[in-house]
């Protein structure tokens, strides 16, 4: 049985990086007696999956893992024993049941949404509301993205999906896929740039809100929260 896990990080554990989250939920589900499944072979481990991996410094209300289990009493059992034997900074906010054909949450990625305000002090001299709405009329919105290989031009237009500016905030929802990934920072950092303006060291608080998966069909996107995907009640199965 397959379980879909969300997740908030935040506060001082939004510092820790991925592989030691992946540790943290390793011990925590010893911890916590849930009936995990592991691999089979010489070196068997827990068989889990994270969805796409949070940047260090990043507070998320939305993070996802997979896990496939034995067995279990009920999905408030499983979110229970995983927030009893939890820490400050990571709350388990629902797990459900994974139909048996779901693809796993890493793989399942399109999107994703975000919060991102400015730190005191750190923000631009230009005005936001006016600024935003000549920066997404642009035909393009170009950047130049370093990669292994070397540094490519990179169009981020096509993949902000939505981006507005209220209450000293912006909102983003953004391509989340491995062959499109946009950082929140990428489009504030084009947005200044336009204006004559950079991007101060550290001057950004971001929040990613929640993570999509692509239940459309082809040329028709539609996004749905990757635990829209599973059942909460064995029973429903």
């Amino acid at each position: 049985m397959k379980l879909r896990v969300k997740f908030r990080k935040y506060g001082p554990i939004r510092f820790i990086g991925h592989l030691d989250v992946m540790r943290f939920f390793q011990k925590a589900i010893r911890r916590a007696q849930i009936d995990i499944a592991y691999s089979g072979g010489f070196s068997p481990h827990q068989i889990m999956s994270f969805a796409a991996p949070l940047g260090v410094g990043l507070e998320s209300n939305g993070e996802y893992m997979d896990i496939e289990v034995n067995s279990i009493r009920s999905c408030e059992d499983v979110k229970n024993r995983l927030n009893g034997a939890s820490v400050p900074g990571i709350e388990v906010t629902s797990v459900k049941i994974l139909p048996q054909k779901a693809g796993n949450a890493m793989a399942s990625v399109a999107a994703a949404s975000y919060t991102v305000r400015f730190r005191e002090g750190r923000g631009p001299v230009c005005r936001i509301s006016e600024a935003l709405p000549v920066f997404l009329a642009k035909e393009q919105i170009l950047i130049t993205k370093e990669t292994k290989k070397g540094s490519r031009e990179v169009d981020l237009k096509p993949g902000i999906y939505e981006l507005t500016w209220q209450d000293n905030a912006f909102f983003m929802l953004v391509d989340a896929s491995s062959s499109g990934n946009i950082k929140p920072s990428q489009i504030i950092e084009a947005l200044l740039s336009d204006n004559g303006e950079a991007l101060q060291e550290n001057a950004l608080l971001i929040t990613r809100e929640d993570t999509f998966t692509d239940i459309g069909t082809e040329g028709c996107r539609k996004l749905v929260p990757l635990d829209d995907i599973g059942m909460d009640d064995t029973a429903k199965i």
